[in-house]
């Protein structure tokens, strides 16, 4: 047996495969799924296959009764449909007769299928039933699949996913996703199940699949598993030799190479642009000219001599001196031909605005368009865009309205009305951005492109996407896993029901995949997820803001009891826990509140305390090393008007980082609307506050733990 290091027989499964190709079947037999199992070190019951009823009752004896029959034919993949599997069968006599009516069955199910004889298998049971399973998924390639078997799989669909292939540490940690993983540690009495006997068996079947992408499926269905076993009692493989192409992959010397261009261009062209106000082309030039950028300012139009005031070319080609980026605001029927004029220019990015490509069900002009980028090595935004937005080079290269609040957050979307959702909330909220792009029907340039060069620009420390698909999901996660270690990435996925899917293909022709693989692997990635637009918009504007906790250890002081119950639940529903505050802590807080106050944790100074207090006790909850984060609960009144409290809170968070001590503090503030002139103080100073809401400032708070989780801070 030719093996490797790892110990798998790679030549009995390319052999196994090649004949089934050959035979020019999908699907392999028991026999052979036995066989790629044997290569792979996968657990099977002892099984052999019989020709007829004697050779069958001879097999059952000497494996030892009792035993399961199952048809074997290269024609019929699903067995229990066919009538083609029979189990706990004690004596010979029912062997004999199972291995009759198994035949029977299969040939009244398929009388064309070829029929190689009937598997007699150990029947083995006890232990817990669970499904392990590989399957290829559109957007992330091979995936693994775990699961507890039977009606927790069919109807409640508790399973969890990786991107394959997994290490034990991914696997063990898969095992625990699942809804119901404490029935594995043992319910009634029962023994637990060995999980790393299952972690094995899923790092198996992920490197199966991984070493020959051929195999489209394969079900471990089910795995008996127990306190000293796990056995897959029934295998089934799905081949696939003719795949799908992938999408094209670039190195990450080419991705910079034309994004530092593109974001970071010293020269636009505009092709169609126009004096004609109302046009897109019109508006372009005005951001373009208008917000301050420094670059050179090239206007296409042949029918006009000059174009907002700059001197305008016929064609791209005119123009006198390089061109890193060529604007498009001409119908979609003209993009190609200009496009290959500004290939030959030798641009970099082309940013393609219009419409009426794939969205509209013209997809083979969108990719005629991709032909004519390929060939000249330009990279494509769009079509169907906005333009893009990049404030440290004052660059609006769009045909909305102008943004020029620099910052840190660079935000992108899919689509051009959620674009301007995010423009107009950035404004509203005064959120500093580095860039806002849109990327529409993703052509060419995509996410992974994006976060590629987001992750190493030094004016972007955050990184806020809304997408409705992903093109190339596993260069993604390759994307996120290099950047989140460094600063958070945060993701609203949209289409996470079927009628959202449903609209999201209407939308850009995207291939919406199943929401649970994209949640388990988006995490995976340590990809912090957004459930709404709102929230995608706040995670942006608010983890720069706050510094990375050093613990878990979260304590709540509050001024109202209620917010404080309230706060404590958000806590627990953000995957957070409060503190457990050791005596000489409760006692030193007990000092600074009054006797009807309630020390413990929250931490309950109640509301008609002067500011001293909330002093007082922020002070020490900032200066305990114990304490890694500080939830604040404020009630309006008149002793301690809002504006005070956020005054002397931004002093006293101040003053502890001046001297070392950076922990996230947020804030909950109740009461009349001087609270929301209060809050926008507290933001500016570092501490992300809001009015009217205990669970905003928590839910900022759990997402900033999710991502310090991810990069390992730990």
């Amino acid at each position: 047996m030719a093996t490797t290091e790892s110990g798998y027989d790679r030549d009995a499964v390319r052999a196994v495969l090649d004949r089934a190709r050959a035979e020019g079947r999908d699907s392999l037999t028991a026999p052979e799924g036995k066989a790629l199992a044997d290569a792979y070190g996968i657990p099977v019951p002892g099984e052999a296959l019989a020709h007829d009823a004697d050779e069958a009752v001879s097999l059952a004896v000497e494996l030892g009764l009792p035993v399961v029959a199952k048809i074997v034919s290269p024609d019929i993949l699903h067995k229990t449909e066919a009538g083609g599997v029979e189990v706990g069968l004690s004596t010979p006599d029912e062997v004999a007769a199972a291995y009759a009516r198994i035949v029977d069955n299969a040939r009244a199910y398929n009388p064309e299928a070829r029929i190689e004889g009937v598997q007699i298998q150990q029947m083995v049971g006890g232990g817990l039933e669970v499904l392990i399973g590989a399957t290829t998924d559109p957007t992330f390639g091979k995936i693994v699949v775990f699961g507890l078997g039977g009606v927790l799989v069919e109807v409640l669909k508790d399973v969890a996913f990786r991107l394959a292939p997994v290490s034990t540490a991914d696997a063990l940690a898969q095992i625990g996703d699942i809804k119901a993983a404490q029935v594995l540690d043992g319910v009634r009495g029962g023994a637990a199940v060995d999980r790393d006997r299952l972690a094995d068996l899923l790092v198996r079947l992920s490197d199966l699949v991984t070493d020959f992408p051929e195999i489209a499926e394969a079900d471990l269905n089910p795995v008996f598993a127990s306190a000293d076993s796990a056995i897959a009692a029934d295998l089934r493989f799905v081949l696939d030799f003719a795949p799908a192409e992938p999408p094209k992959r670039f190195t990450r010397d080419e991705i910079l190479g034309a994004m530092n261009r593109i974001f970071k261009p010293r020269s636009i062209a505009i092709i169609g642009a126009s004096n004609e106000q109302g046009k897109i082309g019109n508006s372009v030039i005005r951001n373009i000219v208008d917000g301050g950028y420094a670059g050179e300012v090239y206007p296409i139009n042949p029918k006009a001599d000059e174009v907002y005031g700059r001197t305008a070319y016929k064609s791209i080609g005119d123009v006198p001196g390089d061109v890193d980026v060529a604007v498009f605001a001409v119908p979609a029927k003209f993009v190609a031909a200009t496009l290959d004029e500004a290939g030959r220019k030798g641009v970099a990015g082309a940013i393609l605005i219009p419409s009426g490509f794939a969205e509209t069900g013209e997809k083979e002009l969108q990719d005629e368009v991709l032909a004519v980028a390929r060939r000249h090595d330009v990279r494509i935004l769009g079509p169907n865009i906005y333009g893009y937005y990049y404030t440290p080079e004052k660059l609006s290269a769009t045909f909305c309205t102008p943004y020029d609040v620099a910052g840190g957050t660079a935000l992108t979307s899919q689509s051009g009305g959620i674009g301007m959702a995010i423009l107009g909330y950035s404004r509203s909220t005064r959120t500093g951005v580095s860039a806002i792009v849109g990327v529409g029907n993703k052509a060419d340039i995509d996410e992974d492109d994006l976060l590629t060069f987001f992750g190493q620009d030094d004016n972007t420390n955050a990184i806020a996407m809304h997408l409705e698909d992903l093109k190339d999901g596993r260069a993604f996660v390759e994307a996120a896993r290099e950047v989140v270690p460094h600063k958070p990435v945060i993701v609203l996925k949209a289409g996470r029901t079927s009628a959202g899917a449903r609209a999201a293909g209407s939308h850009t022709g995207a291939l919406a995949g199943d929401d649970k693989v994209y949640d388990d692997i988006l995490r995976q990635a340590g990809v912090v997820r957004a459930p709404g637009l709102n929230e995608l918009l706040e995670f942006g504007r608010a983890l720069p803001v706050l510094p990375a906790p050093k613990g878990e250890n979260v304590v709540i002081i509050t001024g109202a009891g209620g917010s404080g119950v309230l706060l404590s639940d958000a806590v627990v529903d953000n995957g957070m826990s409060l503190y457990e505050i050791p005596p000489d802590l409760d006692e030193a807080f007990r000092a600074f509140i009054p006797p009807f106050g309630a020390a413990g944790n929250p931490v309950d100074i109640t509301g008609g305390e002067p500011p001293s207090t909330y002093e007082k006790t922020i002070r020490l909850g900032l200066e305990d090393p114990r304490v890694h984060a500080l939830i604040l609960g404020y009630w309006h009144t008149i002793v301690t008007p809002p504006m005070v409290f956020a005054e002397l809170v931004a002093d006293v968070v101040a003053q502890a980082r001046a001297a070392g001590i950076d922990k996230p503090v947020v804030a909950s503030l109740s009461g009349d609307t001087e609270v929301e002139a209060a809050s926008a103080h507290l933001f500016e100073h570092g501490v992300v506050a809001y009015p009217y809401t205990t669970e905003k400032p928590v839910q900022v708070l759990g997402a900033k733990y999710r991502w310090a989780r991810a990069a390992g801070l730990l």
